[in-house]
C-alpha cells in the first residue's frame, strides 16, 4: 500500500490483485477531520473511489467499530532463565499498561506447555495481576504450539474484531515442528484478520537447540504473512523497553480500528473478475488515515 497527497485530500491506493468481487465491493477506511481527530460523520459524497482509474459509485458509508483483541504469549522457560524474569515482568507490565482499558487481553505462558495466566478479559486489575503470577519454568518454551492454540481461539471466536498476537519466545524449545502443523497455523491466521508480532531472545550460553531455528523460521514467517513485526534480541534487559513500545503500537491500531467507515461501492461499468487497483480520496477537509479490504489497520 502507498499513500500520496492529492489536492482534494489524502489519496490511498490499494493493490487488490487476488481479491475477488461481484458487482459491489467494500473498503474500510479510517477517516479524520481537519483537526486530525476521527470524523464524526462521512457521507457518500465526501469520498471518491476509483478502480483502475475509473470512478465507481459510492453506495453507502457506514461507521463501524472493529476493536482489537490481544493475545500475549510469553516464554518463561529455560531459554529465558530465572535470572532474567524481572526484565520480562517489567516489559510485560509496561506493554499491558500501554493498552486502552477497554481492550480484551488473553495472557498465556509457554514454558513447559502453554497455559493461561489470565483468560480473555477486559478487567485491567485481573490482567495486571497476571504479571505478579509470572514465574520461571524449568521446561522449554512451546512457541509454535502456543501460536497454534492462539490461532484456534481466534478461529472459534466469531465476534467482529481484529486479532493481535504478541509472542515472546526464546531459542530453547520446539525441537519437532511438523510442516503440516505450520501450514495449518498459517491457514488459520489468514482466515481471520490477524497481526502477529514476535520477539525472539537468544542468550549466549543458554540452553539453545535446533528448536531455535524452528522458532526463528516460524516467527519470521508469521510476521511477514500477517504484516507484523519480528525482533531478534540478545540482551534480555531490552525487554523492559521493547515490549511497551509494541504495546503502544497495538494501542494506536486499536483506536484506529474503532473509528473506521465501511464504504460500499458499485464497480465501474464493464468491470468484472478480480479487482484491480483501487484508490480512495476524501474531500471537505477530511483525510484518510488507513484503508483495507478486511477492516484491519496496518501500522
Amino acid at each position: 500500500m502507498r499513500a500520496v497527497v492529492a489536492v482534494a485530500g489524502v489519496l490511498w491506493w490499494l493493490m487488490a490483485v487476488g481479491v475477488d468481487a461481484q458487482r459491489q465491493f467494500q473498503v474500510y477506511a479510517s477517516i479524520v477531520d481537519d483537526t486530525g481527530g476521527p470524523a464524526s460523520n462521512v457521507l457518500p459524497s465526501d469520498v471518491r473511489v476509483l478502480e483502475n482509474g475509473v470512478e465507481a459509485a459510492v453506495i453507502s458509508v457506514e461507521k463501524v467499530n472493529i476493536p482489537v483483541k490481544l493475545q500475549l504469549l510469553v516464554d518463561n522457560g529455560v531459554g529465558l532463565g530465572s535470572d532474567n524474569i524481572a526484565h520480562l515482568r517489567n516489559g510485560v507490565r509496561g506493554l499491558l499498561e500501554a493498552l486502552p482499558l477497554d481492550m480484551e487481553v488473553t495472557f498465556v505462558v509457554t514454558g513447559g506447555q502453554p497455559r493461561f495466566l489470565v483468560r480473555p478479559t477486559t478487567d485491567r486489575a485481573a490482567i495486571l495481576k497476571g504479571v505478579d503470577l509470572l514465574a520461571p519454568d524449568r521446561g522449554a518454551g512451546k512457541f509454535v504450539e502456543a501460536l497454534t492454540e492462539a490461532a484456534v481461539r481466534i478461529e472459534r471466536d466469531k465476534g467482529n474484531y481484529t486479532a493481535v498476537i504478541v509472542a515472546f519466545g526464546t531459542t530453547a524449545g520446539d525441537l519437532n515442528v511438523l510442516e503440516r502443523d505450520v501450514e495449518q497455523l498459517v491457514k488459520r491466521l489468514r482466515a481471520h484478520p490477524t497481526t502477529v508480532h514476535v520477539v525472539l531472545l537468544s542468550l549466549v550460553g543458554s540452553t539453545s537447540t535446533v528448536g531455535g531455528q524452528n522458532q526463528t523460521n516460524v516467527g519470521i514467517g508469521v510476521t511477514e504473512i500477517t504484516g507484523g513485526r519480528f525482533t531478534s534480541l540478545a540482551a534480555p534487559n531490552r525487554l523492559a523497553t521493547l515490549l511497551p513500545e509494541i504495546g503502544l503500537q497495538v494501542a494506536k491500531v486499536h483506536e484506529l480500528q474503532r473509528q473506521q467507515f465501511k464504504i460500499t461501492v458499485d464497480r465501474p461499468a464493464g468491470a468484472s473478475g478480480e479487482l484491480g487497483e483501487v484508490s480512495i480520496s476524501a474531500f471537505g477537509g477530511l483525510g484518510v488515515e488507513s484503508v483495507s479490504f478486511d477492516g484491519r489497520v496496518r501500522d
